[in-house]
């Protein structure tokens, strides 16, 4: 009973041993990842997803340090770094601490970047290099602090955009032999010393002032401008319709002038057409209307200087009348 005993133990720790056997030859990949599989210490294969076979205890996975980042309470990163045998291809982000670098013009600066990988060969990653991840910061450190040598403060605050591509193309060139793509690089923040903070919000307070000045001196011209503008507008328009009624008045007048000038012909046509007929100069009888006119005009007024022209002064100059009123005026 003891031997059956025993016999049962025996084949029951045979079978959970061919159980552990099997399942640690199984292995099951996600979507996405890889596995190193190293046979008696040398690479054998990569697996990827899906199930896969490997024989246990003579193959063996390669295990990749990762670095992971995770935030806590109060706003603080915590970084880890462990050792895992799947190998993510998915494209990974990297967040590295502020670290101070120096500008072309000996400004102290802190700069912290973003930095967005991707594995393209597992194999290179893991035997080209024995600490990926530390690798990548310190070559973005370094490459990071090279780019800002090179800039100005200003031009580090407005070339991020070329700052990113220089690292990007820096990075990559690099990690290319690591198996590794990088894909973006992002600067997060640039903090300049709280002194060159002050002087350039000095610096851009004094900009806007001098922009709102200028803006309202070029409004005040164009106000200016556009008044003096509608002024000559104004004076033109004004000056074309007095220019505009005086022709209209001129040509009136002419018109009126013409058509007295026609009732006038008309009339001495008619005139000399009955003197005619009466044997009459019709010359003298023009004059003889025109002179009673002309004295009856100048007998209208009080203190008027009269002078009696005879009619027939035109045929004896010499009988001139002496003007009465001209020796009343004289005498008082």
């Amino acid at each position: 009973m003891d031997g059956l005993t025993f016999g049962t133990t025996v084949l029951v720790a045979l079978v959970v041993f061919v159980i552990i056997i099997l399942a640690k030859g199984i292995r099951i990949i996600q979507q996405s990842e890889v596995m190193i599989i190293e046979r008696l210490g040398r690479y054998h294969k990569t697996l990827h997803s899906g199930i896969n076979v490997i024989i246990p205890i003579i193959d063996q996975p390669r295990a990749i340090l990762w670095r992971y980042s995770q935030e806590v309470p109060g706003g603080g990163v915590i970084v880890r770094h462990i050792s895992k045998e799947r190998i993510d291809l998915r494209e990974t982000v990297y967040d590295f601490p502020k670290q101070n670098v120096i500008t072309r013009d000996n400004i102290v600066t802190e700069i912290n970047a973003l930095i967005y990988f991707q594995i393209m060969d597992p194999v290179r990653s893991v035997y080209e290099i024995s600490n990926l991840p530390q690798a990548i910061e310190k070559l973005t450190q370094t490459s990071l602090r090279n780019v800002i040598g090179d800039l100005d403060l200003d031009e580090t605050l407005t070339s991020r955009d070329t700052i990113n591509s220089r690292l990007r193309e820096i990075l990559d060139e690099a990690t290319n032999k690591w198996g590794v793509k990088v894909n973006r690089v992002e600067l997060q923040d640039i903090n300049p010393p709280r002194d060159i903070r002050d002087a350039m919000e000095k610096q851009m307070r004094a900009e806007r002032d001098k922009r709102a000045t200028i803006l309202e001196a070029e409004g005040a011209k164009q106000s200016q401008i556009l008044y003096a503008e509608g002024e000559m507008e104004a004076q033109i328009k004004r000056a074309e319709g007095s220019k505009r009624s005086q022709i209209l008045e001129a040509e009136g007048q002419a018109e009126a002038r013409i058509a007295v000038a026609n009732a006038e012909a008309a009339a001495i046509e008619r005139v000399t057409a009955a003197l005619s007929a009466g044997k009459t100069d019709p010359a003298q009888y023009l004059i003889a209307v025109h002179y009673l006119d002309s004295l009856k005009d100048i007998a209208s007024g009080e203190d008027n200087k009269t002078i009696y022209i005879p009619y027939e002064a035109t045929a004896a100059l010499g009988s001139l009348g002496a003007i009465k009123g001209i020796f009343e005026k004289k005498d008082e």
